[in-house]
């Protein structure tokens, strides 16, 4: 249910997208977000991170399309060791008058619970100088997606792991958001293309329906002057033969 802002999280490596074309529509002007969700779980992707509820602030910066930004994920409890995740991403987007989008974006992942140093950029293949493996802190992946317009409004994405993955892992997902009364509702359906090299990425080495489900959010009216945004999301994964039920709040 935890979606990693696409447009998945200071160390990110620099990602420059020019696209010409007539009829553009761009925002100029300086935005600052900031925020902090709070899940029953973990779920990205169709997989479970911590096991544990978990508190996720997002911050970012963007301007004439490009969005740069951090994002983290802290499992409230769980295994001795809990679940940390702090992600940087680079985005780039574009809205067009017939209201078609499309976008890119540079993540880089990082998992401070590792115990790996944040300074350390090996690739995946790296050893150190006892010939044991030293794989890097941190892992890159690229993303396009497109996004038809308001009349059809499906946002077809897909993903690839380009540094610090042996198996170069990808990942495709198609999402259709409609509206009932004050309720937004979002379905989705997301596939991993499988690696042999590196098949602990998504669980699977060959192709496989990993995250199919259904998300709602709506705004409760707590007061005449604060709303507080609720989502749930039924998330199934095929692969694993695994279901879940995910309540948010923001904040």
């Amino acid at each position: 249910m935890s979606v990693r802002p696409m447009m998945k999280r200071s160390y990110v490596l620099v990602l420059l997208i020019t696209i010409l074309s007539t009829g553009v529509i761009a925002s100029d002007k300086l935005a600052v977000n900031t925020g902090v969700d709070l899940y029953s779980r973990y779920i990205w992707r169709g997989m479970d991170f911590g096991d544990a509820p978990s508190v996720q602030p997002v911050f970012s910066v963007s301007y004439a399309g490009f969005e740069l930004g951090a994002w983290g994920a802290y499992a409230l409890s769980g295994q001795e060791e809990r679940f940390s995740e702090v992600d940087f991403w680079l985005g780039y987007s574009r809205e067009f008058e017939n209201t078609i989008s499309i976008g890119a974006v540079l993540t880089d992942y990082y998992l401070p619970y590792l115990g790996i140093d944040i300074s350390n950029f090996n690739d995946h293949d790296a050893v150190d100088a006892d010939g044991a493996a030293d794989p890097g802190a941190h892992v890159l992946e690229l993303g396009l997606s497109f996004t038809g317009p308001k009349s059809f409004p499906m946002t077809v994405s897909g993903y690839v792991g380009v540094y610090n993955d042996a198996g170069n892992n990808t990942y495709f997902q198609i999402d259709y958001p409609f509206s009932i009364g004050e309720t937004d509702l979002t379905v989705f359906c997301g596939a991993a293309g499988g690696s042999h090299e590196n098949p602990d990425a998504y669980s699977t080495e060959e192709f496989a329906l990993i995250n199919v489900g259904v998300s709602a959010e709506r705004s409760v009216k707590m007061s005449e002057s604060f709303s507080l945004p609720l989502s749930m999301a039924f998330i199934l994964n095929p692969n694993e033969e695994i279901s879940y039920l995910v309540a948010g709040v923001r904040f």
